[in-house]
């Protein structure tokens, strides 16, 4: 897959990037100078999920704004925080990044220019719209195939990377999500009850990469538990009416 194009310059106070953080203080130092050497224009959040480690202070010191939850309330819950913060202080978009490294700031251009140019309200960084040399573990991406047969019966619409955590949200979007919002794992059952508001979601290619350090989200329970709560969840966004 060929390097992004470079993107656009004009972000600053337009786009806050989101990266919901929980014990992250080994990898956060990395993510935080690639984003600001690849992205100078755009403004960062960490959402600082509970953490029990120094991952705050670690990103006070890079002269991040940090917002900190006295609990652990997960990817979901750290990212309506965001967006709470993010329509607060009228930005236009929010873009999700993890904090582990996985996702390139490079390509920040690529996902922001369907939702920029006024084509999509969500976009969805995907490793598998194009050949990118990404290999899943085999029962993540046994996973991730039938969530997207989910999506795909729910919308009629293929999502070939529901578990994707590189993403950018409109204003319209956040002013949703800042209120109704999965907690824990805003997969499958988000993309699906976005749909059913009439919000328009869009997949890009990006490249992906093995965590930098720290530890998954996924640990060995929540994969477990994962699948069932997740179909669940999809099911219930399918039939709720739209408010």
């Amino acid at each position: 897959m060929n390097p992004p194009s470079p993107g656009p310059h004009d972000l600053k106070g337009r786009v806050l990037i989101i990266i919901p953080a929980h014990n992250e203080e080994e990898s956060l130092p990395g993510t935080l100078a690639e984003v600001r050497a690849k992205a100078p224009t755009v403004d960062i959040l960490i959402v600082n999920d509970g953490s029990r480690d120094d991952t705050a202070k670690v990103a006070r010191a890079a002269g991040v704004p940090v917002v900190t939850h006295p609990v652990n309330l997960g990817v979901g819950g750290a990212l309506q925080t965001g967006f709470r913060y993010a329509m607060e202080r009228g930005y236009e978009i929010g873009v999700q990044l993890d904090a582990d490294g996985q996702h390139d700031p490079a390509y920040l251009g690529v996902l922001l220019e369907p939702v920029l140019a006024g084509k999509a309200d969500v976009s969805i960084g995907s490793r598998y719209v194009e050949q990118t040399g990404y290999r899943a573990p085999l029962n993540r991406r046994l996973g991730m195939v039938f969530f997207s047969g989910i999506v795909h019966l729910a919308l009629k619409q293929r999502i070939t990377d529901t578990t994707s955590g590189f993403r950018a949200y409109n204003r319209a979007v956040m002013a949703v999500c800042q209120h109704d919002f999965p907690k824990d794992f805003p997969d499958a059952p988000l993309l699906i009850a976005l749909a059913r508001r009439g919000f328009r979601l869009t997949e890009v290619a990006v490249v992906m990469r093995e965590r930098q350090a720290g530890q998954s989200f996924y640990t060995l329970g929540k994969q477990l538990y994962y699948p069932y709560k997740n179909l669940l969840a999809s099911l219930m966004a399918f039939i709720r009416r739209p408010i």
